[in-house]
């Protein structure tokens, strides 16, 4: 059994297409499909079943596709063994990075990672909805994507999760708000208020959703944006209030907008990098993730110091 032909199918039922599969692998869908029917000749069992005017995996094919993952990691660990006795750690890593967080983390991490010159990032800014980032892991061998508190995380059965930090949710007012002066607001203060949101889906709308659940009504949002810097602008501009990380929203809220914190509501997002199993094991590619948690762990300590002294 070849262990490439293998991991065709892993690729084939994580896209869906042998195109994409193609697209991925640097293939012709040609030799995709010749790929698969090798396989097929050589184990003696249908893996793949044409439905249409594509394919799917049948449960043979499903089976081996979870396999592979076992295959994967195992070879990937005998050549991180391998790197080990060679000693030194070196190689390419491709990091996906959803724009607050890079804005969090990245410029420390950076320059953490001037002490590893062999070790070479590359660093892409994406941004999904939380549901949508285990499927990056396709493509990327890091990804640090977000989800809310009181959401069931999707599906990461197949992906390894290190969790990177908490970054509290607060609400974000123009400073001639009635409740600016607070450092502290409830649901109820504010949840009948105008908002300025995120899309449909991301982590914070989900949070704004479930509170307007908890309080029986509809949320007025009336401006929705990815970009959490023009979030800020439109409270700042008085046009509403929003729900922003407090770390990362902090250094940009003084003389600009008033934080204050939410009461009785666990409201926050868990940010956390997601890797398939095979390429966790990669010396490289655990040196990324230690020199992110270690970037987190500090940025987190500074922001929860700097609010003790504005509170102080």
């Amino acid at each position: 059994m070849d262990v490439q032909h293998l991991e065709l199918l892993r690729e084939l039922d994580e896209r869906g297409s042998v195109t994409a599969v193609a697209a991925a692998t640097h293939r012709s869908p040609s030799a995709v499909s010749q790929q698969l029917k090798t396989l097929q000749r050589q184990l003696g069992v249908e893996l793949v079943r044409r439905v249409g005017r594509g394919v799917r995996l049948t449960e043979a094919g499903q089976a081996l596709a979870r396999a592979s993952v076992a295959v994967s990691t195992a070879v990937a660990e005998a050549e991180a063994t391998l790197e080990a006795v060679r000693g030194g750690t070196s190689g390419a890593v491709r990091l996906a990075v959803f724009p607050s967080a890079a804005e969090l983390l990245v410029p420390g991490f950076v320059t953490r990672m001037r002490l590893h010159p062999a070790v070479e990032v590359e660093i892409d800014d994406r941004d999904v909805s939380e549901d949508e980032f285990p499927r990056l892991t396709a493509d990327f061998d890091v990804v640090v994507g977000h989800r809310s508190d009181g959401v069931a995380p999707p599906d990461l059965a197949g992906s390894t999760v290190v969790p990177l930090l908490r970054e509290p949710l607060e609400v974000a007012m123009p400073l001639d708000h009635p409740l600016a002066g607070r450092e502290r607001v409830t649901m109820t203060d504010v949840i009948g208020d105008r908002w300025i949101g995120v899309p449909v889906g991301y982590p914070i709308d989900r949070v704004l959703a479930a509170m307007a659940l908890r309080a029986g009504v509809t949320p007025d949002v009336v401006y929705r944006s990815l970009h959490l810097p023009l979030l800020e602008n439109m409270v700042a501009a008085g046009h509403g209030i929003a729900l922003v990380p407090r770390h990362t929203s902090a250094g940009r809220a003084a003389g600009r907008f008033h934080l204050a914190t939410l009461e009785n509501v666990h409201a926050g997002r868990h940010i956390e990098a997601l890797m398939r199993p095979d390429r966790a094991v990669r010396p490289a590619v655990r040196l990324v993730v230690d020199e992110l948690l270690a970037e987190a762990r500090v940025t987190e300590a500074a922001s929860e110091e700097a609010r003790r002294r504005r509170s102080g």
